[in-house]
């Protein structure tokens, strides 16, 4: 009813339009944070926040995901990510998964950017579809993250009346010796943690959706388009936030950018769009909150941080910054989708 209640409100004008901020620009964001007044910060991120960790998003026509998967011989591209499929067929998911498995990225400014207001104490929670878990790598913690399309840091027997958990330094070493992970208790299929096509968000999203978006007085919305349900829906309930675009479109909030975002009519008096890649976004809101040199000490010395830990684990090694985040940033459907 509350989910009802907020999209009609939405779609038909009916919510609150204060303005909170002086100005719908980039500086007015900025000084809103620095007001003291922004407490609550709520974060939404995509798979456009990973991509220049190297990870590939899905939808890009040519460098995306879903067109190069070719190889694996897939009735179609989304069936690597679905459930039914993968249950008779598991051999291309931990195929892909051993081509794009933790080691070989690390976090992005706009991860360390999401860290920073963390340790400024303003981040109420971050929602992320993605993956990768590189928003643990960056610092993030369990209680600071929403993992709505789940994430490789456990894993589950498929099995209903056994679900027996693994670690990810299980999985790990499952899908590197090129075996298919097999429950040690009933021989059944193990799946790590991430949410496939046909199955339901976790439990948490809808719990924490519940208690966060009700406090939230700035939302940050970054490399996602919005278009995936039910995480599309959320900004749905707020009166005020900004959007991070990975895409350098102006004409980003005309052509369906979800989310009901109004960047530019008569009554826009909320939303702002910053028309940028997600590190030059970031490093930009940063600048003008006067955070920017120590958000690029941060980057720096993390992945210095990050590099000697490999260096010391050697090739294939798992306790380092590989060990903390896994591949791939998904956007899988949930049952809701459908």
């Amino acid at each position: 009813v509350d989910f009802l209640r907020g999209l009609f409100s939405s779609a038909l004008g009916l919510g609150s339009s204060e303005k909170v901020l002086d100005e719908l620009s980039l500086e007015g964001v900025a000084r809103y944070i620095n007001s003291g007044k922004c407490k609550n910060i709520i974060c939404m991120v995509g798979a456009g926040i990973s991509t220049s960790a190297g990870i590939p998003d899905f939808r890009s026509p040519e460098t995306g995901l879903y067109a190069n998967l070719q190889k694996y011989n897939l009735p179609y591209p989304e069936a690597i990510f679905q459930i039914d499929y993968f249950k008779k067929h598991p051999e291309p998911f931990f195929a892909l998964a051993r081509e794009l498995y933790p080691g070989q990225f690390k976090p992005t400014i706009c991860h360390y950017f999401i860290k920073m207001l963390k340790d400024k104490g303003v981040l109420r929670r971050c929602y992320t579809q993605n993956i990768d878990t590189l928003e643990r790598v960056a610092g993030l913690e369990g209680d600071d993250l929403i993992e709505a399309h789940g994430t490789f840091y456990t894993s589950h027997c498929v099995k209903f009346l056994c679900k027996k958990e693994y670690n990810l330094d299980w999985m790990k070493e499952k899908i590197f010796s090129d075996e298919i992970p097999k429950c040690e208790k009933c021989s059944s299929l193990v799946k790590p943690d991430i949410v496939f096509f046909g199955e339901n968000l976790p439990t948490r999203f809808f719990t924490s959706m519940k208690m966060d978006f009700p406090r939230c007085d700035l939302l940050i919305v970054m490399g996602t388009s919005l278009q995936v349900q039910p995480f599309a829906s959320l900004p749905l309930q707020l009166e005020r936030f900004i959007c991070f675009c990975l895409q350098a479109d102006p004409m980003l909030g005309l052509l369906g950018f979800g989310g009901g975002m109004d960047f530019d009519s008569d009554k826009a008096y909320r939303d702002v769009a910053q028309i940028s890649t997600c590190d030059d976004g970031c490093l930009a809101l940063a600048d003008l909150l006067g955070w920017k040199a120590e958000l690029e000490e941060l980057v720096k010395k993390e992945h210095t941080r990050i590099d000697s830990e490999d260096k010391q684990e050697g090739p294939g090694g798992s306790k380092g910054a590989a060990a903390k985040g896994a591949s791939a940033s998904a956007e899988p459907k949930s049952k809701a989708e459908e």
